[in-house]
């Protein structure tokens, strides 16, 4: 993008009508004008054999997309390109590829043999960009090609591809969460990588796909502790964010004495032999506590807790906001009290940053200035407000002033209120004026001095201030009312000039709260209000009522009539809260005939003491959240938000982070793999399960050499150094076990020695083996095959061996050519191997040349209309046949029900037919159809099932079983079989097509034969081909339909506009682009003919 400058510079040509030129030379002047000769000018300077050339268009087309411009056009031109040699060529073609891949999703699914390619490329920047691109394309059906790019790039050479592959790990899982068992072992692989590129990027992919997996953290908590310092400041604020949580779940809480410690200042803070935490007490003051805390253990830092502070006290002094705010909230959250004051500097220091950091650290210092307000008190004068400073920053300032005000400092700040209050900002005068009777509150002996400023505030000629002023001058009246009966009449006087309701409101509050102190005034001030009492708002109306109830009870001679006045103006008020306030009151006060209960208690229920207001700072509640977080930043819980968990009561076994360094670092390869099966089935059995995937295994070196670097690496700190005899202990206590499970490695593996021939012969590997082949070696492969076979159940064994010949044509299979794959029903009825059956399910959808579809897939396909499924000689006599019924399956509506159609032309009676254990793809499922227990010669039956094909035309791969035989078939849905009709009127046609518009809109143009241009035709081939319902359309000319997708619900849309002479455009609206764009091309295929 080194040519972005000069698109941003005017220099002189003429430009387009109505349209700025912002090129300066011949080629680029007139780039982005609607003339479509330029694109034709682009397209032949993509097909030169000059990079340059190539060069220059691909900018000259990024600049256009950069400018909103539609180069949807150019799609094929540039497709051509993603072979480029050229580096910058092929980088901007990504970028195109990027985004409209989404928008051509038919030419997209064509490139995406070439980017397998790039997967293979000899340079990383390409193998990275093929990846991302991959990864970007938000295509369903290739979720599998996907998830084995990723596995191959996790066990790349290059850190910078193994770090796009941990990128491309939330996508994935965003687009298929079915893949999460999947990634998670990804992840694991990528947890223990050594190198600094790829720490932050895999702990984030943790961190969006399985938090809750805490302990995949364990092995590599050390590592990523030495780690941090060197990782990129994205990947340190994820890591330490990560850690926080981590640390939360196991180590104890460093204050969990705290309180009692405070008692005695000459204690020991704690017993830790760090010379950052030693506390004032020595040897004998431990023993002290000790004794004083029976009940409690002194607490000792955890050495790894210990660790994480150290490594990360550092970053307080980096270049990033981020880090330093994030390594400050480790701190508040995990540091003992004596520790956490090193992190206010260093925020401090962040306040000289732009306005959107100001306002972000300030959030969290209020916080933290609630409880431990000694931390900031050195740094009172930082806080200190200008004139400059925006009105949230002044507020978020002046909060942190008022919670480090105390009686030693209230002067000076009193001071700088008593400035703030001449500001022209009016939220800002009135946030100080809130502050001034918050200090008033929390400090005894300033609340005289506050309360009569806030008085001289009354005659201030802005009526805000005065407004805020009484509200908060009533708060604090109602600590010592009988001694300020003068500011009570005070404040009744301002009734006729105060007009904001809460400040009128406050006033009425207080003089019938406090009426007997202003007797002869309170019953005048209910005079006014009734006067004006239909003008008043509702709040004022409810302060009326309730003056005018406590006057009643208090002096009713006087009062009486006004008080059925205001009652009688309030039961016809528009507002129902006052309307039964009226009714209310007037039941309580006025006893009735018969005589209420409540009406002898009016007087305790009206006037009862109430407690003087406890003033708060709004930050008070907040810390529950995760300081730096945007859940604490909005003050509510934001999507995706991890709560911080409670510290444990009890510490948990901290040896799960130990990570063995014993003597096979130098043995054979077989040693190191038998030294690895022994922690995987002694520790983390539980876990993992008893089988284990061979993609593994390639890292095994590297996760060795990880751990021993991460192992030594924190073996250099002094807090571990004490650790080390006791773990030497703990490995002689091991010896023998660990001797038993060698022996018992040795005799598996000369099993498997003895059954690698077998194996070959049989060829038979489960899912997880065939799939992650492409990562692991011949002998490897077959072993842990071998092992996976042993674990499986008897039931998955039922299978006949295939022949060596269909094994060696499953091993050849590629991903990359796409062009070449045969489809199922072209290939031998015999079983292949687990690999094929559900794989290439998948690449059938991606190959769109017609030489390897099946016609019958492409063909239109009526309700009724029947497909083989199983011919009767490779069926042995048995011919089933099958149609999709359009009705809706009785046990589950998102199923595609299918009704099956068997006959026996075979001698012979046919038994026990039944669907076998299907092979699918994530997200697909059966409903198989009940047993048909015998099928006599020359008989047919019909039974119906029923499948979820999850909004996609994967093929459904599955084992028709007789008591003798079983045959592998496969059905691949038409995409309008995918779908229910939807019955609606015109408008709201309309109003659904409105709603989908953009990349939810695909067209094109058709010509209608002579055949095909009357109503019933049009409707009969279109009904044919989707299931679709008929919309009533005023227009002659105009059919419009309706469905939703039978999985996910999602509506299509299709509308036909006819024109004369046979010309003719079809539009299909749907959320889900990829069904859109392949029924247009049902829909078209079916009317052209």
């Amino acid at each position: 993008m080194s040519a972005a400058p000069a698109y941003s510079e005017d220099k002189g040509g003429s430009a387009g009508p109505g349209e700025p030129e912002y090129g300066h030379d011949p080629a680029s002047g007139g780039i982005f004008s609607s003339d479509y000769k330029r694109h034709d000018d682009l397209k032949e300077m993509l097909d030169t054999n000059k990079d340059s050339l190539k060069l220059e268009a691909m900018k000259r087309i990024v600049a256009m997309i950069a400018r909103g411009k539609n180069a949807s056009d150019l799609f094929p031109a540039v497709v051509k390109n993603v072979a480029c040699k050229n580096i910058e060529v092929k980088k901007l073609v990504y970028v195109y590829l990027v985004r409209y891949a989404e928008e051509q999703q038919d030419l997209a699914l064509l490139s995406i043999s070439t980017f397998q390619r790039g997967l293979k490329d000899p340079n990383q920047l390409i193998r990275a960009s093929a990846l991302r691109v991959l990864s970007s394309i938000r295509v369903p059906i290739i979720v599998p090609i996907m998830m084995l790019a990723i596995k191959e790039a996790a066990s790349d050479m290059s850190p910078y591809v193994r770090k796009t592959a941990a990128h491309a790990i939330p996508k994935l899982y965003s687009l298929d969460s079915d893949q999460k068992d999947q990634l998670i072992e990804v992840i694991e692989k990528l947890l223990a990588d050594k190198t600094t590129l790829v720490a932050g990027s895999v702990v984030m992919a943790f961190e969006e796909v399985c938090p809750e997996r805490i302990d995949l953290i364990h092995k590599n908590y050390r590592k990523l502790c030495n780690l941090l310092i060197d990782v990129e400041e994205w990947g340190q604020v994820v890591i330490i964010s990560m850690l926080t949580r981590y640390a939360r779940t196991q180590f104890l809480s460093p204050t969990q004495n705290e309180s009692l410690l405070e008692e005695n200042p000459e204690k020991a803070f704690y017993g830790s032999e760090e010379d950052e935490a030693k506390g004032p007490g020595s040897e004998e003051a431990t023993t002290t506590a000790a004794a004083a805390l029976p009940a409690r253990k002194p607490y000792v830092m955890d050495p790894d807790h210990r660790l994480l502070l150290r490594n990360t006290k550092p970053l307080l002094q980096s270049r990033s906001a981020a880090v330093v705010m994030a390594v400050a909230q480790l701190y508040f959250h995990l540091a003992p009290k004596a520790e956490v004051g090193v992190i206010a500097k260093a925020l401090v220091r962040l306040l000289r940053s732009h306005s959107e950091v100001q306002y972000v650290v300030l959030q969290n210092v209020a916080t933290m200035s609630i409880k431990r307000r000694g931390m900031f008190e050195p740094y009172l004068k930082s806080f200190y407000i200008r004139s400059t400073d925006p009105t949230q920053i002044k507020i978020l300032k002046l909060e942190v002033l008022t919670n480090l005000a105390n009686e030693t400092n209230i002067p000076t700040v009193l001071r700088e209120f008593q400035t703030y209050i001449r500001s022209m900002d009016k939220d800002f005068v009135a946030a100080t004026i809130q502050a001034i009777g918050r200090c008033a509150t929390n400090i005894g002996r300033v609340r005289d001095t506050c309360l009569n400023g806030l008085v001289q505030l009354l005659s201030n000629r802005d009526e805000l201030v005065v407004a805020e002023s009484v509200v908060v001058i009533k708060k604090l009246l109602q600590m010592q009312p009988a001694q300020h009966g003068e500011i009570i009449k005070h404040l009744a006087k301002l009734t006729d000039n105060i007009q904001v309701p809460m400040a009128r409101a406050s006033i009425l509050w207080l003089i019938g709260e406090y009426c007997e102190h202003v007797p002869k005034i309170a019953p005048d001030v209910l005079r006014k209000m009734a006067k004006s009492f239909t003008a008043e708002e509702d709040i004022v109306k409810l302060q009326v009522i309730n003056l005018a109830a406590k006057l009643y009870l208090t002096n009713s001679k006087q009062t009486k009539l006004l008080t059925q006045y205001v009652l009688s103006l309030a039961k016809y008020d528009q507002n129902y809260d006052i309307r039964d306030r009226a009714r209310f009151t007037r039941q309580l006060i006025v006893p009735s005939e018969q005589g209420g209960v409540l009406s002898r208690h009016a007087k305790k229920l009206f006037l009862a003491p109430k407690p003087a207001p406890v003033l708060e700072s709004s930050f008070k509640d907040r810390d529950h959240f995760q300081l730096g977080s945007l859940s604490h930043l909005l003050n509510a819980k934001a999507t995706g938000y991890q709560e911080l968990p409670d510290w444990p009561q009890e510490a948990p076994d901290p040896s799960v982070r130990n990570v063995e360094v014993p003597e096979w670092t130098k043995c054979s390869n077989r040693d190191k793999r038998k030294e690895k099966e022994k922690p995987f089935y002694s520790d983390s059995e539980g876990e993992s399960g008893p089988t284990e995937s061979a993609d593994s295994e390639p890292a095994s070196e590297s996760e060795s050499d990880s751990k021993s670097s991460s192992e030594s690496g924190s073996g250099e700190s002094s807090s571990e150094s004490d650790n080390e005899d006791q773990e030497e202990e703990e490995e002689k206590g091991r010896g023998s076990e660990s001797e038993q499970s060698e022996e018992e490695g040795e005799k598996r593996k000369m099993k498997k020695k003895q059954k690698v021939p077998e194996d070959q012969g049989d060829g038979s590997s489960s899912d997880e083996g065939s799939e992650s082949s492409s990562s692991s070696s011949g002998s490897e492969e077959t072993s842990e095959s071998e092992e996976e076979q042993q674990a499986e159940p008897a039931s998955w064994k039922r299978k006949p061996p295939p022949t060596s010949k269909s094994v060696l044509a499953a091993k050849e299979i590629s991903l990359l050519d796409l062009e070449d794959f045969p489809s199922p029903s072209i290939q031998p009825v015999s079983p292949p191997t687990v690999l094929s059956t559900s794989l290439a399910a998948d690449l059938e959808g991606l190959t769109l040349t017609d030489t390897s579809l099946v016609p019958s897939l492409l063909s239109p396909v009526s309700g009724v209309r029947r497909q083989e499924l199983l011919h009767r000689v490779a069926g042995e006599g048995l011919a089933v046949d099958y149609a999709f019924s359009r009705q809706p399956f009785p046990s589950d509506p998102h199923m595609v029900s299918i009704h099956i159609y068997f006959s026996n032309s075979s001698d012979t009676p046919i038994k026990g037919l039944h669907v076998g254990t299907p092979k699918l793809p994530a997200g697909l499922s059966i409903q198989e159809f009940s047993e048909i227990e015998s099928l006599a010669p020359g008989e047919t039956a019909t039974a119906v099932m029923g499948i979820n094909f999850c909004d996609s035309t994967q093929a459904a791969n599955f084992q028709l079983c007789t008591h003798t035989r079983q045959f592998y078939v496969s059905i691949q849905p038409p995409v309008g079989e995918l779908m229910a009709p939807v019955f609606m009127s015109e408008n709201e046609f309309k109003k659904e097509q409105g709603k989908l518009t953009g990349m939810n809109e695909i067209s094109e143009k058709l010509t209608l034969p002579e055949a095909c241009r009357s109503d019933h035709v049009v409707v009969q081939k279109v009904t044919a081909t989707a299931n679709l319902g008929r919309v009533p359309c005023g227009a002659a000319d105009e059919y419009r339909f309706a469905g939703k997708t039978l999985t996910s619900g999602s509506l299509v849309l299709l509308t036909l506009d006819a024109r004369p002479a046979g010309a003719a455009q079809l539009t299909v609206h749907s959320e889900k682009m990829v069904i859109g764009t392949m029924l247009v091309k049902d829909v078209v295929q079916a009317l052209s003919r």
